[in-house]
């Protein structure tokens, strides 16, 4: 994520993609640089494979993937 994000800033980005709202969580997706939405992609696509996180945070993070798959085309 870029420098210029506050703490503040970073934490109502990750509530906005991972809120099971499509509408909000690819309107915080589209304001990040094109670098920032691949780490972005990245990190959802661990949450949502990798052993080791909630249950709900993997579904949170599979709906976020599943909402924003059309700005992966």
């Amino acid at each position: 994520m870029d420098a210029s994000f506050s703490a503040a800033e970073l934490e109502d980005l990750w509530d906005r993609l991972l809120s099971r709202q499509p509408e909000q969580a690819r309107a915080a997706f589209a304001r990040l640089a094109p670098t920032e939405q691949a780490a972005v992609r990245a990190h959802l696509t661990r949450m949502a494979q990798e052993d080791g996180w909630h249950p709900e945070q993997r579904q949170s993070a599979l709906l976020a993937l599943d909402a924003l798959w059309p700005s992966f085309n």
